[in-house]
């Protein structure tokens, strides 16, 4: 029989400031006889007025500011639909895989339930009597965020920034309320899809898949396999087995257990697994596992998963010293890991979107030889889709809880929401092989210390119920509480930056200032530099006569540098920050948009190289660099190195040149002279030659031959150099019949940018990877 009816595409949608008209049942809605206008399933309430002609473009000029008024608005989605036969006299349930976010659903004028959390799948049965034959009638009411958020504000101390405190009462994404990379958009919609679903009489209602072991020598592996079942528990004493079966290339196994209770485990053993591993150090193998329920021989229930084999094992330490030392190290399969990646942000303001954009935001991560990518707590938890790339190309994907930069309520209505999101959302997510870390929160152990409260460990909800809902659920995946984790030992020392793991921002002044060149952290989980988008996106969303001249007050600039402080003034900074680091490289903001794009653009693209060489030239007292970020959810001036309109900055092709598994780089000057290293982040020794010059000379400084061991790094000697010179050395190195390049900008600013549009050509010819012409176009 037809088990899922798809009810995604166009439903009606009507709409008025909550309030004003004091309804609670569809019946007394339609009396009214209010307008409505056409909706998208998935979608957003914003994008069905702008498709309606009701509202502008909300991307371009300051058109997002439009929004603010439907905050207090109230949305009444309907369809009509016809069930199919097939489905008349079972039982069924409407599945929402995510509304947003305060919601009331009725089928046929009954009320079925509520849901009041964005993240999470609804599921509300709907019984025989319910399900109408011919045409059924649903409603679903999302009611005002901001409305619900007084309501459930108390009296508890807890702390957020000024203009989103919102964010502390709704189960929403906190960026939603305003954020330093995203627009206040307080959106409302059915985000995700919706279906009407058959429930079954038999089932494998849980699968819970997990690697136990992993030999040493690669040569056997453990799998371990939790489950649940739905059946006729008469069956469990008549014939009633699990049979499982896997298959990755040349590797297959299939095993056989009889089910004796609704519950139970079972363990598979491997001979000569097909590893997963993290791109750079091997293929990110999967398996297609096909679980069966089976009586007397006969099929009940099927499910098939894909699942990597791998063992994960996060290495920490509460504090790190350069003279105890410390650590904050991945290793799978035994392998240590240097970890290179990138923050994933929200994709797009309106989260229906998202989806859309999965696949080409990601490929940048391939693209720029990422291994990790780190899911940002200020966001929403992204969809299976997300993780299948993921797990398919070898990004281990850390993932933070939906919590950011605040101190969260800890009152027992906030714990039970958070422990309800908590488990749905790791059974969800937890049978992916790229999921690697759970994460409680985005900087909000450091909120405590903002907003003047001595001791994060105080937080229950990161510190008991998240482990334990993790225990629970997925007790094979590591857990950190918080990023940056400051443990009861940093805590007591009063240092933070004795925390093994860190946000690495500060002044964000001159790339190579001593804050980025001495910290004593193992793993920089975030760190940025600010560069201009090009200038074929800004005139996407800045108006023609707002282009030019640089100006850090014209609203529409303003408007795309946001701040979370929602201050003009503060968001001005953000816009006078871009401009004062092309000073301090350059020596003067340049006159004209095109010279102010390229000169961000190198600014941010040479910092972020520094950021990356840096952490692998100190490699294993650096384990780990997730920079921030790749691509921006929404067309403004950022920290990206992709716009929202996928147009690349400098900086990506740079990332992409740093971040190949076999990397020459040169270190910063010492004792009159540079040293230059060569970098293996892959399990096979690699052997080659290179060939160092000087750009303007073309003298050749070095060159050679170099073997370098499996993830280790070689000296491959030193140049002599003065402190008085500026110069660029140009780097080119050969590899089992490939070439690749790099090079090296040695001085002190400011440099002149004329000088740089000469080398542009120069380094964008040795790999030929891009064209110097198009940069900032």
């Amino acid at each position: 029989m037809t088990n899922e009816l798809c009810l995604d595409g166009q439903w009606k949608l009507v709409y008025y400031p909550q309030g004003e008209w004091h309804i609670h049942h569809p019946n007394e809605l339609s009396k009214l006889g209010l307008p409505s206008i056409n909706a998208s399933v998935p979608g957003n309430v914003e994008l069905d007025l702008v498709n309606s002609g009701l509202l502008p473009e909300p991307f371009l000029g300051t058109n997002i500011n439009e929004l603010r008024p439907y905050e207090l608005y109230e949305w009444w989605y309907s369809l009509e639909f016809t069930a199919p036969s097939t489905m008349e006299g079972n039982k069924t349930e409407l599945a929402f895989q995510g509304v947003d976010c305060f919601a009331t659903y009725w089928l046929n004028g009954e009320e079925l339930g509520s849901s009041d959390n964005m993240f999470i799948e609804v599921r509300l049965e709907t019984t025989n009597s319910l399900l109408c034959h011919g045409v059924n009638k649903l409603y679903v009411r999302l009611r005002s965020p901001i409305i619900e958020a007084g309501h459930r504000s108390t009296d508890a101390i807890c702390y957020g920034p000024l203009t989103n405190g919102e964010q502390l009462y709704v189960r929403k994404a906190a960026h939603s309320f305003g954020w330093d990379i995203m627009p206040r958009a307080v959106s409302a919609g059915i985000w995700r899809s919706v279906s009407l679903v058959a429930i079954e009489d038999h089932a494998l209602s849980d699968l819970y898949f997990y690697t136990l072991s992993v030999e040493k020598n690669l040569s056997a592996a453990e799998i371990g396999l939790f489950y649940r079942v739905v059946t006729d528990p008469s069956y469990f004493y008549h014939g009633l087995e699990i049979r499982v079966t896997g298959k990755s290339g040349a590797s297959e196994f299939q095993i056989y257990k009889p089910v004796l209770f609704n519950v139970g485990s079972l363990t598979i053993s491997l001979k000569d697994p097909l590893l997963w591993w993290p791109s750079g150090y091997g293929e990110a193998h999967l398996y297609d596992v096909t679980t069966e329920l089976l009586h007397q021989g006969r099929v009940l229930a099927s499910r098939t998963e894909r699942i990597g084999v791998r063992h994960v094992h996060l290495i920490r330490t509460e504090t790190t010293t350069m003279e105890a030392g410390g650590e904050f190290l991945f290793k799978v399969n035994h392998t240590s890991i240097m970890c290179k990646g990138s923050n994933w942000v929200p994709m797009d303001a309106f989260h229906s979107r998202d989806a859309s954009r999965y696949e080409t935001a990601l490929q940048l991560f391939s693209e720029t030889g990422c291994n990790i990518v780190r899911c940002w707590g200020g966001n929403v938890y992204e969809d299976h889709a997300f993780f299948d790339f993921c797990d398919s190309h070898g990004l281990m994907v850390w993932q933070d809880f939906a919590m950011a930069c605040a101190v969260y309520p800890q009152t027992p209505e906030f714990r039970d929401a958070m422990r309800l999101e908590a488990r749905s959302v790791v059974r969800k997510l937890r049978n992916h092989a790229s999921l690697v870390l759970w994460c409680g929160d985005n900087e909000c152990d450091e909120a405590y210390q903002w907003y003047g409260l001595p001791d994060p460990g105080v937080n229950q909800i990161t510190r008991t119920l998240l482990p334990q809902v993790i225990q629970q659920y997925d007790p094979h995946r590591a857990y950190l509480p918080s990023s940056p984790y400051l443990s009861p030992e940093v805590i007591r020392s009063g240092n933070m930056n004795l925390a093994p793991e860190r946000h690495l921002w500060g002044p964000r002044d001159y790339y190579k200032s001593s804050f980025y060149k001495t910290s004593t952290d193992h793993f920089i989980s975030e760190i940025g530099y600010h560069g201009c988008p090009n200038l074929s996106s800004i005139q996407k969303f800045i108006e023609p006569a707002h282009l030019w001249p640089f100006n850090n007050k014209d609203e529409q600039w303003i408007a795309h540098a946001t701040e979370v402080s929602g201050s003009q003034g503060h968001n001005a900074t953000r816009i006078q920050l871009m401009a004062n680091q092309i000073k301090e490289l350059f020596g003067a903001i340049p006159d004209a948009l095109e010279d102010f794009i390229l000169a961000s653009q190198i600014s941010q693209a040479e910092a972020k190289k520094f950021f990356i060489e840096t952490a692998r030239l100190k490699k294993w007292r650096k384990t780990g660099i997730i920079w921030w970020n790749m691509i921006d959810g929404w067309p403004q001036f950022s920290d990206a190195v992709v716009d929202y309109y996928y147009g690349k900055k400098l900086a990506f092709h740079y990332i992409q040149r740093s971040q190949v598994p076999v990397c020459i780089m040169m270190d910063e000057p010492e004792n009159w002279h540079v040293r230059v290293a060569i970098g293996n982040d892959s399990r096979e020794s690699a052997a080659g030659t290179y060939r160092i010059w000087d750009a303007d000379s073309k003298e050749t400084l070095m060159e050679g031959s170099f073997d370098v061991e499996a993830n280790g790094t070689s000296e491959l000697g030193k140049i002599p150099i003065s402190h008085a010179k500026q110069q660029l050395f140009l780097l080119e190195w050969s590899l089992n019949g490939r070439t690749y390049g790099n090079h090296y900008l040695l001085g002190f600013p400011a440099f002149s940018l004329e000088t740089y549009k000469g080398w542009l050509p120069q380094i964008a010819a040795i790999s030929n990877d891009f064209r110097a012409d198009e940069i900032g176009r």
